[in-house]
């Protein structure tokens, strides 16, 4: 049964950090696309960040602005992001994915919530 558990989220103020993490269990990580998306009231599910899965290769969406790493440990199963200098539009519920393309296969997490307010 594969799952992907995030943690890491919660309430935090403007200007302050969170790093929230993403262990996976029941695929073989070191094979797998890995990223974080967030989705905020409203509004539709986006990309936020992705890491090729030897960790060589990151992509992250233009609003990041450098204040968030994606970063990776094949060795616990586990995908982290950073985040840096938050700000209210940063607040959404953030989610892991996995994917291995050439197998079609992708498997999503159930989702932190990251709460940025004062």
């Amino acid at each position: 049964q594969v799952q992907l558990v995030e943690s890491g989220g919660g309430l935090v103020q403007p200007g302050g950090s969170l790093q929230l993490s993403c262990a996976a269990s029941g695929i073989t990580f070191s094979m797998y696309v890995m990223s974080w998306y967030r989705q905020a009231p409203g509004k539709e599910r986006e990309l936020v960040a992705s890491i090729s899965s030897g960790g060589t290769r990151k992509n992250y969406a233009d609003f990041v602005k450098g204040r968030l790493t994606i970063s990776r440990d094949n060795a616990k199963n586990t995908v982290y992001l950073q985040m840096n200098s938050l700000n209210s539009e940063d607040t959404a519920v953030y989610y892991c994915k996995a994917d291995r393309g050439s197998l079609k296969l992708a498997y999503w997490g159930q989702g932190t919530q990251v709460t940025v307010s004062s």
